[in-house]
């Protein structure tokens, strides 16, 4: 037997055409163990975007209820050429409702719970996921464990990489984002000093009045001042950064540079020998990321995604960071959203035209089944 529903897809054709629509799927029995999960909520991540609108020009697009054609400029078209003509689901992460499960004791222990995961493809009013990847919310709404997943892995997985790297502080270059502010409860409640960069008075004044320590604000005229300050006080040589794109990394490893040297007792050609290492996590700027090297040569920048971190942590990390995301899902782990809608009103221009800007704060959720 299969189950009938909604579910968004997403293909890129050879030209460059990215056509969007919501479409009728089935879904088979959950074999195994998996868990067939009637989708309740699923929020729109940074990390979804990079196959459901990505750089493509939708402010021209062709828009229809349920659907949407939009054009895909170079060279961003030629270097997704591995997609081209794959009709994909989106949605990494989301909760609902288990209504069908495989023959194994894990899966037929989720039956009737309410549960989040991450299946893939989150944008559909049913998905298959896998039971081991599943956790039970109890008494906690769709909307609560939503967002259970990636943001929360995420900045358990910042701090965890850290303490692995011997570090005591973390530095953080979009402190106000809901992802940032997780960072900052974890942080606080662990001991692991963290510096802050936001953009604007009011995101700074948030931070404060959740315990913040350390909050510097790029928008003002003595922003490296602040910065380097900040650093010198909590020796954060250690960073992460969503933007990608920009000066925001260059600005960060020159900060660092200056406050290593002004430590230092003997004069060096090379710089200083303070070990400097920023991840980008993100894109949330497409442009090139410009370095200026002017910070010596103890200088690392490297990627960072959640899934291969937690491949290398280990099963046993992996669960104790899970269960500290489920004993603290509505304090330390808690998610805000700007607004609902359901997978036809994910398609109109104006949803679109807003949440692909990925503004601070003002995050979307998706109710599949209304």
């Amino acid at each position: 037997m299969t189950t009938t529903g909604k579910q968004l897809f997403t293909t890129l054709a050879a030209d460059g055409t990215l056509t969007v629509e919501i479409a009728d799927a089935t879904f088979p029995d959950p074999t195994g163990n998996q868990v067939l999960v009637r989708m309740e909520a699923a929020p729109i991540n940074p990390s979804d975007l990079a196959i459901l609108t990505g750089a493509a020009d939708f402010e021209n697009a062709d828009y229809s209820p349920g659907k949407v054609v939009a054009k895909m400029p170079e060279p961003f078209n030629s270097g997704q050429k591995a997609r081209h003509g794959q009709r994909l689901p989106a949605g990494n992460e989301g909760a609902g409702t288990v209504i069908a499960t495989g023959d194994s004791d894990m899966a037929k222990a989720l039956m009737g719970q309410r549960v989040a995961c991450v299946p893939g493809n989150a944008f559909s009013q049913y998905a298959i996921a896998d039971a081991a990847m599943c956790l039970p919310l109890g008494d906690h709404s769709s909307e609560a464990g939503a967002s259970s997943f990636v943001n929360p892995m995420t900045a358990l997985g910042f701090v965890e990489n850290a303490k692995m790297d011997g570090e005591k502080a973390i530095l953080h270059t979009v402190g106000a984002s809901n992802l940032g502010q997780m960072l900052n409860r974890i942080c606080l409640e662990d001991g692991m000093g963290l510096v802050n960069i936001v953009r604007k008075d009011d995101q700074a004044e948030l931070l404060k009045s959740q315990g913040a320590t350390h909050v510097v604000n790029s928008s003002d005229d003595d922003f490296m001042a602040k910065l380097k300050a900040a650093i010198d006080e909590t020796d954060a040589f250690y960073g992460f950064d969503p933007i990608g794109g920009g000066q925001m990394v260059d600005t960060c490893f020159k900060a660092m540079e200056q406050v290593a040297v002004s430590k230092m007792t003997e004069y060096s050609r090379y710089g200083s020998n303070q070990a400097k290492r920023m991840f980008i996590y993100g894109r949330l700027d497409f442009g090139p990321t410009i370095l200026t090297p002017a910070y010596g040569f103890g200088w690392t920048l490297s990627g960072w995604l959640l899934t291969p971190f937690l491949q290398t942590a280990g099963m046993e990390t992996v669960m104790r960071m899970r269960k500290r995301v489920l004993d603290n899902l509505t304090t330390t782990f808690a998610s805000s959203y700007k607004t609902k809608v359901d997978l036809e009103g994910m398609l109109t221009k104006d949803a679109i035209l807003d949440y692909r800007q990925m503004k601070t704060g003002e995050k979307y959720l998706v109710t599949p089944n209304g």
